[in-house]
């Protein structure tokens, strides 16, 4: 290989090195109750709708890490299935982000219908149990995509 060569190799995994997405990392349920209802939550900082979930904590396991995320914010003891959906975009600040999506499933012993358990953390003002075409309208497009992929192995 030629110096020029060599050079424009490191040129180029230079490049590759700045088109890598630096993101922070968060983690989402879509929670299925019995009724085939999706839990959502309202955001105290903006009023915005979203699936109950968060960041991880250092050294955490991925299922564990959402399903405490789900538990602090919900109150709810979920089944955390396998992932469904995984995005990665920038926000309205060019921040990096990248999520991971699971397929949830609330114990069906809980009557979401009759007898709401959730318990909402400060984090949230507000919550609804809807169908999935109603929970997707209120959601962002990543986080409603990610409503069709739960509902395809849901239904599968």
């Amino acid at each position: 290989m030629t110096e020029a060569e060599a050079e424009s190799d490191a040129d180029a995994a230079a490049d590759d090195r700045d088109d890598h997405l630096e993101a922070t990392i968060s983690q989402r349920g879509v929670l299925f109750s019995a009724a085939d209802r999706i839990l959502i939550v309202r955001r105290s900082t903006d009023g915005g709708w979203e699936l109950p979930g968060g960041r991880l904590g250092p050294y955490e396991d991925a299922p564990v890490g959402v399903h405490r995320e789900i538990v602090e914010e919900t109150g709810l003891d979920v089944h955390v299935g396998r992932p469904v959906h995984t995005a990665s975009w920038r926000n309205d600040v060019d921040r990096g982000r990248f999520a991971v999506y699971y397929r949830c499933l609330v114990p069906a012993a809980l009557d979401v219908a009759s007898s709401d358990p959730v318990s909402l953390s400060d984090e949230h003002t507000d919550h609804s149990w809807l169908p999935p075409e109603a929970a997707a309208d209120r959601l962002s497009n990543v986080q409603s995509e990610a409503v069709a992929a739960a509902l395809e192995v849901h239904d599968g």
